[in-house]
């Protein structure tokens, strides 16, 4: 496919607006042109399900900047297995996925903020370009609507261009769930040789009352963790664990209780015993929750605080920043491609709500 380019006209209104084309599956280098010869402008750029790309990029009157990043788009198809054997063509959407954009043919971008403008757009496949790819649950999946965000859709802002972040994690997702239903299948069907997968599975692995996808966290579920990690390896790919991060739940005396049940510890001694790299997001959330305290740490959390698993916009950007400072120490190959504007991070000093 031959490079894409596109010219724009002032906007409408000042308020958010989207553009969208077909495009199959892959990564794609995004060439944008910001900046009004009317007037100042912010803009801040998501793709597909509303993964953040750039953040409040500013131009003054007359000024034109000039940003680059890397999104990957997909679809659900999959190569048909061959005659007899088990498989299937279709990952195994549920109904929460039914229109997702992060699903269809298309590239979607999102112009917003204070004053969004782009003059131009160009777009050119980055077929090299390597791709970090994310599997877990509700947490870290691209959220599409409401209050509801993860540190899935925030990453990609944290990198370089020529870099892509594929995000496949859903809810409800389990270690499970996720071979069953064909996600892995999926990414390892696009996987390539230096590419990485991050692992983030626990809070609903531990559900008991999931009989079917019920891991133990002393026995099947370094298993099956074994088993992503196994798959990455033959393909040449680079697998990275993180821990689930604490739900919201303070004792008396303002620390975070854990309610994760030994999968954490788990989840570290698998590391170890492979000799990957581990990213704590466990003991980042708590020193993060216990910053913000009792009375302030619902702010980072969806519907106004009255989920305490699920992040709002805030908790999702500083959880990302906690990942984005796991990759800095324990990844060092990834850091490479961090952004150069990314200041190092202290969960225990949060930026203010």
């Amino acid at each position: 496919m031959d490079a894409l380019r596109f010219s724009f006209g002032p906007p409408p209104t000042d308020g958010p607006f989207s553009f969208s084309v077909d495009l199959p599956e892959g990564n794609y280098d995004v060439a944008v042109t910001l900046g009004d010869p009317a007037g100042e402008s912010e803009t801040t750029v998501r793709a597909e399900s509303r993964r953040l790309m750039l953040e409040k990029v500013r131009a003054g009157r007359g000024e034109t900047v000039e940003r680059t990043f890397t999104v990957n788009i997909r679809n659900d198809r999959l190569a048909p297995p061959p005659q007899n054997a088990p498989g299937g063509s279709r990952v195994l959407l549920n109904a929460r996925e039914a229109g997702a954009l992060h699903w269809d043919d298309r590239l979607t971008l999102e112009f917003l903020g204070a004053r969004p403008r782009v003059s131009a757009l160009g777009i050119r496949p980055a077929p090299d370009a390597p791709t970090v790819f994310l599997a877990g649950d509700s947490t870290v999946t691209d959220q599409p609507a409401g209050t509801y965000y993860s540190w899935g859709q925030m990453l990609p802002r944290f990198f370089k261009p020529g870099i892509a972040v594929a995000n496949h994690a859903e809810s409800g997702e389990t270690l499970k769930s996720f071979l069953t239903e064909l996600r892995l299948a999926k990414i390892l069907s696009l996987m390539k040789a230096g590419d990485w997968l991050f692992l983030q599975f626990g809070h609903n692995d531990q559900k008991e009352q999931w009989p079917q996808t019920y891991v133990d966290p002393r026995t099947t579920y370094a298993a099956y963790l074994r088993v992503f990690i196994a798959e990455a390896r033959l393909r040449g790919a680079h697998p990275v664990l993180v821990t689930s991060m604490h739900r919201r739940q303070f004792d008396g005396g303002g620390r975070i209780r854990d309610t994760l049940a030994g999968y954490p510890e788990a989840m570290k001694a698998v590391a170890e015993a492979e000799r990957i790299p581990l990213i704590d997001l466990h003991a980042m959330s708590a020193a993060l929750y216990e910053a913000l305290g009792p009375e302030r740490a619902p702010l980072a959390f969806a519907e106004e605080g009255r989920d305490a698993t699920h992040h709002g916009h805030y908790g999702a950007y500083e959880l990302a920043r906690c990942v984005v400072e796991g990759i800095r120490e324990k990844v060092p190959e990834l850091a490479r491609h961090l952004a150069h504007d990314v200041p190092r991070f202290d969960p225990a000093r949060p930026d203010p709500v």
